[in-house]
């Protein structure tokens, strides 16, 4: 087969998001390419990721898979994050999916 570089796909990819303090989300990534590329998420302002796996809450830098679920947000999770695909065929690509949180 091929090697082809990653590819995200827009239509399969969570777009910018607007949501309610306390709700869940899970932003969505979907790429392409061979060999199948890796997803990693990152915050765009270099913050931590605030975390709500059961039972515990934490901070992580990164998180990889090709969908993060945050649970419980609150205004500290607002911002842009960075789904980012490789695979070792350059270049890596990223797409930027703002969430925004209101709150009373």
């Amino acid at each position: 087969m091929q090697i082809l570089p990653p590819d995200i796909d827009d239509v399969e990819t969570s777009g910018d998001l607007t949501v309610s303090e306390g709700e869940n989300v899970t932003l969505v990534c979907k790429a392409t390419g061979h060999p199948s590329p890796r997803i990693l998420w990152r915050r765009e302002d270099g913050n931590h990721i605030l975390y709500h796996p059961k039972p515990f809450e934490s901070d992580i830098d990164t998180y990889s898979g090709s969908s993060l679920s945050l649970t419980r947000l609150n205004r500290r999770q607002m911002g842009a994050y960075l789904c980012i695909a490789s695979n070792d065929v350059p270049p890596a690509v990223s797409k930027r999916i703002t969430l925004n949180i209101n709150f009373l």
